[in-house]
C-alpha cells in the first residue's frame, strides 16, 4: 500500500456520537444489573467498594471480550444499534488490543468524559480510547 492509499475502513461510514453513547448506555444497564445481582448473592451493598470493584471487573471482561475478534467487535448494545469496533486496518482487535481500548475508555470516562466527548468533534469520530487502540466504530 502506498502512502497515498487510504484503507477502505478509513472511508467507511463511522458511527455517530449519539449512537455510540446509546450503545454504551445499553451495555452499562446490563452490566449494572448483573453486577448488582452478583453483589446481592454475595451479600454486598451496591454502594460498597467491593461492588464498585466487581462492576469494573465485569466491565473489563465484557468489553474486552466483545470488542475483540471473539465478539466480532460488537457488544450487545452495539449489536442492537448495528455498529462495531474495528482496527484502523479493518481487522478485529485481539484480546490485548481490546483490553487496551477498555483502559483508554476508562481513562476517557474518568477525565470528566472528555475522551468520550472528543469523538463528537473528531474528524474520524474517534474518542481518546479509539486513538489509543487505533480503532474506529463503524456501521456493521
Amino acid at each position: 500500500m502506498s502512502a497515498t492509499t487510504i484503507p477502505a475502513v478509513a472511508a467507511a461510514e463511522k458511527a455517530g456520537w449519539w449512537t455510540r453513547a446509546l450503545a454504551i448506555l445499553i451495555d452499562a444497564i446490563g452490566i449494572g444489573i448483573i453486577a448488582g445481582a452478583v453483589s446481592a448473592i454475595l451479600g454486598r451493598d451496591t454502594s460498597s467498594t467491593q461492588y464498585q470493584g466487581l462492576s469494573v471487573l465485569f466491565q473489563a471482561a465484557y468489553f474486552t471480550y466483545f470488542w475483540s475478534a471473539a465478539g466480532k467487535g460488537q457488544t450487545l448494545g452495539s449489536r442492537a444499534l448495528n455498529i462495531r469496533v474495528v482496527k484502523t486496518d479493518g481487522s478485529y482487535l485481539d484480546y490485548v488490543g481490546a483490553f487496551l481500548r477498555y483502559i483508554g475508555f476508562f481513562i476517557s470516562c474518568v477525565v470528566f468524559l472528555l475522551g468520550v466527548i472528543w469523538a463528537a468533534f473528531d474528524a474520524q469520530k474517534q474518542g481518546w480510547h479509539d486513538k489509543i487502540a487505533s480503532t474506529y466504530v463503524v456501521r456493521a
